[in-house]
């Protein structure tokens, strides 16, 4: 047989080898018909989407059988893969869109590894060009979802804007560093089993994660022993390699900032966001963080925000009327579901802007059922409340309503609208080695409204009774000055109103933050013992509330020492690797006059 003809019929073999190798590992489903509720839809459930380090993405794509035309599409990538997900990728179709699920590598029917945060920069903006490739696709695509999916749409745009990519809906983002796992430098407990969750197999981990007792216990064992932070796995009995790995960056290093965009790289982020949170929902932070940094770095950006008295679930899709012990206002009980299609069919479609964004910052005002509109967030007060930290009782009458204070006192102070002495002070000690009330809450917080407030070992502060009604709006601002005996410590901060019935309304949730992150949370810089320090506020959750004639504002101030994040004994070495054996002498805090928060209002 002629030798040129036998290497053109293995060159040809070799060819088609190849290429059935190449359709083996990345062909597209065909689509499949599915027909409900006199809807036929083109299903392709088992997409595998190749990345450019050979990884392959999970995507499922669910089309209106009627669309014949290319349309734009509605993205949602996430880490939480459930088996209903057609049913979101369903609905985005309902809406008119190509509706596309796509899940976090390793998750699904991706073969690869489970990698939360890491590749999803790059993830993404692959999963958008895929979809800007097929027949179906106009070039048009927006993103959506809460939480961890709220954190996925600002990494998809952390190197540059894909321009298929018209617009991100981030609800309740997570900012993994800022307000992930930890929050002004400090862990709380909470994300300890979300490892599981997400990371034990292609789906959720159901069974493990909503055994709360067990998550209980683990932090009651892990409170009452003293033993390291780090060492919370060990006492569960199940390795959390991610857990320890995100211990070994406490401070908002290089870890973190590859994950999202960072300083100068939201400058680039010129397609407009919609994000959505509330005051009583725990992402708030990361939704503050990502707007302040981009309106920051981009002085024309289109960044809007909806928030009400929401939660971290109800401000994704459809909030209750009623949480936490508090009815909220009528106006406020809105789809925020249908708002986030309402912005797809503005951007994508040309149709009017939804009626509720009649500003790029959106409020509830609660108790007034009403909205406020502000071009900024700054703009949403036209005054500030200023008040010091007091050391005058503000009368037994009122003092009995609270509880006890500092070690047992019956002691609630004056929260004072004049300059203080800044030589005087309240002292609160703290034991760490005594272990013996578990219940120990370190923010006194328990439901929205109540008859009672559980100050613990802090101080409570009170204002006099307002003469007039008014707006109480935005973020409290101002600064703590202390002195310790060691070298660090962490702290809470509440804010309450108390109306003229006696009942106390938290205005949103507590803020907590570790001393030493307080000027940089990207270097931490140690107290020096026994020298007085000025402690800034970090981000502060913000609230809008209706304050009536004959309230009192109320905060509550305490040294944290708790079963449910990181306890800091303030030796100065990595808090997640203390133990009670590092606890000493109690922890001695000063609490100076010179304290004062800043708190805006809007005065009619």
């Amino acid at each position: 047989m002629n030798k040129s003809f036998l290497i053109l019929i293995f060159g040809i073999a070799a060819v088609l080898i190849f290429f059935a190798s190449c359709t083996g590992q990345n062909k597209v489903q065909v689509p499949r018909t599915i027909s409900e509720n006199n809807t036929i839809y083109l299903v392709q459930d088992s997409v595998l989407i190749p990345t450019a380090d050979g990884a392959k993405i999970h995507a499922i794509v669910v089309r209106n059988a009627e669309l014949e035309e290319p349309g734009p599409a509605v993205l949602f990538h996430t880490i939480y893969a459930r088996k209903t997900d057609l049913d979101r990728a369903k609905m985005a179709a309902d809406h008119g869109y190509v509706g596309i699920v796509s899940y976090t590598r390793g998750k699904g029917l991706s073969p690869d590894p489970i990698v939360p945060y890491k590749h999803e920069a790059t993830d993404t903006y692959q999963v958008i060009d895929w979809i800007s490739k097929q027949d179906w696709s106009n070039q048009k695509v927006g993103m959506y979802g809460g939480s961890y999916v709220g954190f996925t749409q600002w990494a998809a745009v952390k190197y540059k804007v894909h321009p298929a990519l018209k617009t991100i809906v981030p609800s309740v983002a997570a900012a993994p560093g800022i307000a992930e796992p930890m929050e002004n430098g400090i862990h709380w407990n909470f994300h300890y089993p979300w490892h599981h969750y997400v990371a034990n197999n292609k789906y959720l981990d159901t069974v493990l994660y909503y055994n709360g007792q067990r998550w209980h216990d683990l932090n009651m064992k892990w409170y009452k022993t003293g033993v390291a932070y780090t060492s919370m796995d060990s006492l569960d009995g199940l390795p959390n390699p991610q857990f320890k790995e995100r211990l070994l960056h406490p401070a908002y290093d290089s870890y973190w900032q590859g994950m999202m965009p960072y300083r100068k790289e939201f400058t680039h982020i010129e397609i407009p966001v919609l994000a959505t949170t509330g005051y009583y929902d725990g992402g708030q932070v990361g939704t503050q963080y990502y707007l302040k940094e981009h309106t920051k770095y981009n002085k024309k950006a289109e960044h809007y925000l909806v928030i009400g008295p929401y939660t971290h679930f109800g401000a994704q899709e459809k909030p209750d009327d009623h949480i936490f012990g508090y009815d909220i206002d009528p106006v406020a009980q809105i789809d925020i579901t249908e708002l986030i299609f309402d912005w797809f069919d503005h951007i994508l479609k040309g149709k009017p802007k939804p009626e509720l964004l009649r500003d790029k910052i959106n409020y509830q005002v609660m108790g007034a059922n009403i909205w406020g509109h502000a071009p900024s967030l700054s703009e949403m007060a036209n005054d500030t409340l200023k008040y010091y930290l007091g050391n005058v009782r503000s009368g037994l009458a009122f003092a009995s309503m609270f509880g006890t204070g500092n070690n047992g006192k019956d002691e609630h102070y004056t929260f004072s609208e004049q300059p203080l002495d800044p030589d005087t002070y309240l002292e609160q000690v703290i034991d760490f080695s005594d272990r013996s009330n578990l219940t120990w809450n370190s923010s006194g917080w328990r439901t929205i409204v109540g008859d009672s407030l559980m100050v613990g070992h802090g101080f409570s502060f009170a204002s006099e009774p307002f003469e007039t009604d008014f707006e109480l709006n935005g973020s409290f601002g101002g600064e703590i000055s202390v002195s310790i005996n060691k070298r660090d410590f962490d702290y809470t901060i509440v804010l309450y109103e108390q109306t003229p019935d006696g009942q106390f309304f938290a205005l949103t949730l507590p803020y907590k933050a570790r001393a030493s992150f307080a000027q940089d949370l990207e270097n931490r810089e140690l107290l020096t013992p026994h020298k007085k320090t000025k402690l800034p506020f970090g981000i502060v959750r913000m609230t809008s509330k209706k304050i009536r004639k004959g309230s009192r504002l109320i905060v509550v101030i305490n040294g944290n020492k708790e079963p449910f994040t990181e306890i800091n004994y303030g030796t100065g070495k990595n808090v997640s690797e203390e133990t009670i054996a590092d606890a000493n002498e109690p922890l001695v805090i000063k609490w100076y006059g010179d304290s004062y928060l800043d708190i805006p209002v809007r005065i009619k």
